[in-house]
């Protein structure tokens, strides 16, 4: 595949000065920041009015419910604009982040409560009105976020929302493949032109310099992309230098090993600045909220199901010799083993280096222990690992470790399920990816599961998994 064949200009003129654009994205910042405010302010204004109807029987209005609605709306758009994140790059072609969104909501309550504290005004607002303000406002700005970035991406597709105008600096097979793979022109970005290096190996010299640096200053552009292999240090900062001289942002294009993270950015510490590529799935407040849901879920789960579990501990102890528990070495957070608790369904209690797993009409499984594993209800023990921090309601199903080792050897990236806490259910299992895994396949499928779910990891995908478990016919595939 060519450059022609992907549609994409070798050299272009802008009809339209830059800062035509510039003015169109700064109003679009605006309207975005604008919206924002009028959806927060306006579902806080309509929530205070239910609350009251429902508590008094009367719609009435007062000062307090309005400074309430104007002071959310106004904290969030601050808050979200010193983030930056009203560019238009976070709404054109990008996934929309429920972490930032969440992280924004809960500072901007936290500001609030501070600065009533602060100023002894806390009893001028409503308690309930505020905490519905919290739960109702949030999928608000959610759902307005992503409507609004699926009309600016097809604004930005048909040429309605100004992209900005890129120029594209390398060998032209590299910039061919680096246009097939990424499809820069989904990610708000127009390919205005592009400076083909005419050396072989990539090199530059001064007339390669003049004549891109020409191009580029009479496209008139907002960035340059040089791809160009970031082993070739003199190539970069030749080009570098030549577009320093330009008014242009500069850039330099991602290597393959970029495509495997999903969070690659630069971090400084002190004086030093490093490409970070990977970190810990959940930051330290992602880890706080899950937890506090695990925590709250939990106990709430087993203080409900008890007189379920003495119940069937009694039909484990009528039904076979041997103790009502069964517990097993597991690898849970960090490969730290932890003993994981089920109730006992076989007649054995294997744990050692040798582990032979359940399959279909085995005979090692109990008359009661068929019922228990059919609808999952062997499991429910591990709300103890759960509250003892060992497990969570929800992450990547621990094996145990005999085929841990065994599928690490086989599998890549197969220790990375690791990273978070395993779960009493999970992404692979609601998809029907449990039981006997008898073929490297099927433990792919699963492992490729697992690592969906820690990279797209949500308070609310929890939830999601949670209700799948319960109520979704997939959930009891292949329980044997």
């Amino acid at each position: 595949m060519t450059l022609k064949e992907l549609d994409i200009p070798a050299a272009a003129v802008a009809r339209r000065g830059r800062g035509g654009y510039a003015w169109m994205r700064l109003a679009l910042k605006l309207s975005t920041a604008a919206l924002d405010w009028l959806i927060i302010a306006a579902t806080s204004y309509a929530t205070s009015l239910v609350y009251s109807r429902v508590s008094s029987g009367e719609w009435w209005t007062t000062t307090s419910q309005a400074t309430l609605a104007m002071l959310v709306a106004s904290t969030f758009v601050m808050l979200s604009a010193v983030r930056s994140q009203y560019v238009i790059g976070n709404y054109v072609g990008a996934r929309r982040a429920f972490g930032t969104t969440l992280t924004m909501w809960g500072a901007t309550f936290l500001t609030l409560m501070a600065f009533a504290f602060a100023t002894k005004t806390t009893d001028v607002f409503s308690r309930v009105a505020v905490i519905l303000t919290f739960l109702v406002g949030l999928p608000a700005v959610l759902v307005t976020r992503e409507l609004t970035g699926r009309l600016l991406t097809l604004g930005s597709k048909f040429g309605v929302i100004p992209a900005r105008r890129v120029m594209l600096v390398g060998r032209e097979s590299d910039v061919t493949d680096f246009a097939r793979r990424y499809q820069p022109w989904n990610a708000g970005m127009h390919i205005a032109g592009t400076g083909l290096l005419s050396a072989e190996d990539g090199s530059v010299g001064r007339d390669d310099i003049a004549r891109i640096a020409g191009q580029a200053r009479e496209m008139q552009l907002d960035d340059v992309l040089i791809i160009v292999p970031w082993s070739q240090t003199e190539t970069i900062d030749r080009l570098v230098d030549g577009f320093m001289r330009i008014p242009v942002t500069i850039h330099l294009g991602p290597e393959r090993i970029f495509d495997r993270f999903q969070d690659v950015h630069i971090a400084k510490a002190g004086g030093i600045a490093s490409l970070q590529l990977g970190r810990p799935p959940l930051t330290a407040g992602e880890v706080m909220a899950k937890r506090a849901l695990d925590i709250t879920l939990g106990s709430f789960a087993l203080f409900l199901l008890t007189p379920v579990l003495i119940l069937v501990a009694i039909a484990i102890k009528l039904d076979s010799p041997g103790p009502v528990l069964f517990m097993q070495r597991r690898l849970g957070f960090n490969q730290r083993a932890f003993q994981i608790v089920k109730f006992r369904t076989m007649t054995v209690m294997d744990d050692g280096d040798v582990v032979r797993q359940a399959t279909r009409n085995d005979q090692r499984v109990t008359r009661v222990g068929r019922y228990l594993r059919r609808w999952n209800i062997d499991e429910l023990p591990q709300l103890l690992n759960v509250l003892a921090g060992q497990m969570s309601l929800v992450g990547p199903r621990p094996h145990a470790v005999a085929h841990d080792r065994a599928f690490d050897e086989r599998i890549a990236l197969y220790a990375r399920r690791h990273n978070v806490k395993p779960g009493i259910t999970g992404w692979a299992q609601v998809h029907g990816l449990r039981g006997e895994t008898d073929t490297v396949e099927k433990m792919k499928a699963r492992v490729e599961h697992d690592l969906f779910y820690i990279d797209n990891w949500s308070i609310l995908l929890d939830i999601e998994i949670l209700f799948r478990t319960v109520l979704s016919r997939k959930a009891y595939d292949n329980a044997f």
